[in-house]
């Protein structure tokens, strides 16, 4: 468990973690460049002049907007949220959101397991007890170190949402929340005449059989279209293995394709629902301007809900 407030004096400096000090947890980052553009690679570097570490949780109690971050089945994913949270925060020169962090290697191994391309298909990872209560724990440790907000910055761990949430004294943000309230925000008009505005959402089977992006989209309207059977057998889980076999290109241009296949159904947008496919486009692709990274807008409705309750005891 770490705990952290960037100020306005790290505002300048850019920090990185090598993937090794990430996993071992030793360190974390600062601020991004200010050029408006958080990092492409999967490393976010550390510094200790820009993060208090705080052996002490209670030593936040007392304040009413810090957020507690539950560590899913990638810490690197983890990282990255926290570099887009204190990023958006202090990018017009304020203090960053105070956050509490926990992550632990045995949830994340869990949730790994459920992150196979092939998982899911029975639908029994929806019924792992372990995993809901490891994650319920969780969610009291922060509640009781001070956390008024949980945040999830993890797809696998929002397929039991529900049910961890049920007992949660404190805000409780869902990634399917923030995003489908971002794309009615965006007031997108439908591409076909008489139809509704299209969502497509890529994934793979886990987060799709959960439908915790379906239904939230549905509910407001939208119409959620998913990559067909033929997509996810010969492209979906043929990406996931490219990767894994270090096979970058091979991965980048087959999660090209899944998203055209989308956009020729007329979808407005596709939600790039998989920690395997963040920042595999490289930041310059246009397909990219058609893409929505879910985490991105659950870091934006964390700070949103911190700056509502900027001024509350």
């Amino acid at each position: 468990m770490f705990t952290g407030n960037i100020t306005k004096r790290s505002t300048h400096y850019r920090t990185r973690v090598t993937q090794s000090m990430a996993i071992q947890l030793s360190t974390l980052l600062s601020q991004t460049e200010e050029n408006g553009n958080l990092p492409e690679a999967k490393k976010i570097l550390g510094s200790a002049a820009a993060l208090k570490v705080c052996p002490t949780p209670s030593s936040f109690l007392g304040h009413a907007k810090i957020v507690g971050i539950i560590g899913g089945a990638s810490v690197i994913s983890t990282l990255i949220f926290l570099e887009k949270l204190v990023w958006w925060s202090t990018k017009n020169g304020g203090e960053s959101v105070p956050f509490i962090v926990c992550s632990d290697p045995d949830i994340s191994r869990k949730l790994q397991l459920h992150s196979s391309a092939h998982s899911g298909k029975d639908g029994t990872h929806l019924k792992d007890r372990t995993i809901i209560e490891n994650l319920r724990r969780k969610i009291s440790f922060l509640e009781l170190s001070g956390a008024r907000c949980i945040v999830m910055p993890c797809h696998v761990s929002h397929v039991w949402h529900d049910e961890v949430s049920i007992g949660c004294s404190v805000s409780f943000l869902n990634v399917g929340d923030s995003v489908a309230r971002e794309i009615r925000e965006a007031k997108h008009k439908p591409l076909e005449a008489g139809s509704k505005v299209r969502i497509g959402v890529l994934a793979l089977e886990r987060i799709l059989m959960a439908g915790f992006y379906q239904e939230k989209l549905q509910n407001q309207g939208f119409e959620v279209v998913l990559p067909d059977r033929p997509t996810m057998e010969h492209i979906i889980i043929p990406a996931v293995e490219a990767l894994n076999q270090k096979d970058i290109e091979g991965a980048r241009n087959l999660l090209r394709i899944a998203v055209q296949l989308l956009l020729v159904r007329a979808v407005n947008v596709v939600i790039l629902a998989s920690d395997e496919f963040h920042g595999l486009l490289p930041h310059n692709d246009p397909l990219l301007k058609k893409c929505i990274d879910p985490m991105d807008a659950l870091a934006r409705s964390t700070i949103l809900w911190a700056r509502t309750n900027e001024n509350k005891a």
